[in-house]
């Protein structure tokens, strides 16, 4: 990888091993509990063996020892998925925290058991949220990481092929490409939202080092993880009312959740600039 990567917080958790990626200034770093996995640099068009069903004897392992972060579009596609409102399935499925690199607030998936650390939304039959799961399930065994120009901003994506000892998946005999593998996955939409939050996290890195003060960490919260509130500050209280949005964008926000985070997005960067 090169310097100044920009890693989404991306989790990566199979049964006795549970590591992820995280954000630091300029690196990769890998956090796991028990033993390193192999890890491969690979490219867009190469390809690679993998697979996973109810046919696979490791079928379900990897939704246990849990420690996955959810980035604010894994929480968009969550809520519309199971029908809550943001706050409630913030309230009723994560835990959060304050990202000790980026003085952001955190929110990570709650385990149903202690011991096991079982992802919420697993069953026998596997995932019950599957055409809405999370972006770092859909991208397993691959990770992903973009590094960003400090001359003209332009964005390369990385990628990395994980191999860990329990999973039979890599034993498999289906053949894809990274290319392949992301558009199966339905990984565009995921990694254009997740992009935006990369470049909030590298402007803060940037221009506000340190903790962040009380009133961004809340803006940060209410616009990218709870946007049912987002929307009602905006539409009944006048929220944005001094901030520049297109009216038209604005009202087509009222029903579209995904213009609403972009908008989120936009506030937050604003006031990440305004107060450096």
């Amino acid at each position: 990888m090169t310097p100044f990567v920009k890693s989404i917080l991306h989790r990566c958790n199979t049964g006795p091993l549970n590591f992820r990626f995280g954000l630091t200034c300029d690196r990769i770093i890998i956090q796991n509990t028990h033993m390193e996995p192999d890890i491969t640099p690979i490219t867009h068009d190469k390809a690679f063996c993998f697979a996973c069903s109810p046919c696979v004897a490791c079928f379900n392992e990897c939704c246990r020892d849990l420690n996955q972060f959810l980035t604010p579009y894994d929480i968009l596609r969550l809520i519309n998925r199971l029908a809550l409102t943001s706050n409630r399935f913030l309230e009723m499925y994560t835990t959060q925290h304050t990202g000790p690199e980026t003085g952001f607030p955190v929110v990570a998936l709650k385990p149903v058991h202690a011991v096991t650390l079982q992802c919420p939304f697993v069953r026998s039959s596997g995932c019950s949220v599957y055409p809405d799961r999370p972006s770092s399930c859909r991208i397993y065994p691959l990770a992903r990481a973009i590094s960003r120009t400090r001359e003209t901003g332009e964005t390369t994506e990385h990628f990395a092929l994980l191999k860990e000892s329990h999973c039979l998946g890599h034993k498999q005999e289906k053949t894809q490409t990274v290319r392949s593998w992301i558009e199966n996955q339905g990984l565009a939409p995921y990694n254009e939202q997740n992009d935006r939050l990369l470049e909030i996290i590298s402007i803060k890195n940037r221009l506000k080092a340190g903790p962040l003060d009380f009133a961004l960490v809340r803006m940060f919260h209410l616009a990218l993880y709870d946007l049912d509130t987002f929307r009602i500050k905006i539409f009944k209280e006048g929220l944005l009312s001094d901030f520049a949005v297109e009216t038209a964008l604005l009202t087509r926000a009222r029903q579209d959740d995904t213009l609403l985070l972009q908008i989120g997005y936009a506030w937050i960067k604003s006031a990440l600039l305004t107060v450096s």
